[in-house]
């Protein structure tokens, strides 16, 4: 079965199952193994997959990351769980500590149907702030299976994935910031477009019309390029 199948297999088992799913643990067995094991990795093999890993926190003493993807006796990937029903904006701070102390480049942070991926492009060793890269198991997208093929087994490669973070991470920001003003136009591009075709004041007034024009504006385009593309 190819990786897409194996992943689109995954989606339909988290959107049947989750529901039942009442503990984090639960959570980890039914959503997060198979997801680990779709990325070549043997759950049950301890020198590649190492649940509860130690990550000694300066005092703190043993500090537990759920699971830690080993290569060569190394952790390159740790991920921490939640239960699906979870917000994970609560819980990334617990997965800064862990990423700062390990020599893994890379933490993803989980409940199983979200996941955030982090890594290092600000500071090194201080993991980032944003995820360079998440996505949503129940409504993955295919050019997201093509990312999250990066760290499968087979295809691993810290370079390749570092190479292509930062891009895909300032243009994850960027089309959420476009998404955002394509619902509702900030002022200031709102001010951005009333300069080039309103020769009057940039009153409140006349701000709030063209508030409306410049979405309404932005929308018709998008429309007509959707269904030029759908015309080719």
């Amino acid at each position: 079965m190819d990786f897409i199948d194996q992943i689109k297999q995954l989606t339909d088992r988290v959107i049947k199952l989750r529901d039942q799913i009442t503990t984090e643990e639960a959570t980890k067995n039914a959503f997060i193994m198979p997801l680990i094991q779709n990325l070549g990795y043997d759950v049950f093999n301890p020198l590649e997959v190492v649940p509860e890993f130690v990550a000694d926190i300066g005092v703190k003493k043993g500090e537990k990351v759920d699971y830690a993807i080993m290569k060569d006796g190394t952790p390159i990937l740790l991920i921490e769980c939640k239960h699906w029903s979870e917000t994970l904006s609560n819980h990334d701070e617990q997965l800064l500590r862990y990423f700062t102390v390990t020599k893994a480049k890379f933490g993803i942070l989980t409940n199983g149907i979200q996941y955030l991926f982090f890594t290092d492009l600000v500071t090194p060793n201080i993991m980032d702030k944003d995820p360079f890269f998440s996505f949503d198991i129940t409504s993955i997208r295919d050019n997201e299976v093509e990312e999250l093929k990066k760290f499968h087994k087979s295809y691993f490669q810290i370079e390749t994935i570092t190479s292509s973070a930062s891009e895909l991470k300032y243009s994850n920001l960027i089309k959420a910031i476009f998404d955002k003003e394509i619902k509702s136009p900030s002022e200031g591009l709102i001010r951005l477009f009333m300069g080039q075709v309103f020769e009057g004041k940039a009153t409140e007034k006349n701000l709030a019309y063209f508030s409306e024009i410049v979405k309404k504006s932005i929308q018709q385009v998008i429309s007509d390029q959707m269904i030029g593309r759908a015309h080719v």
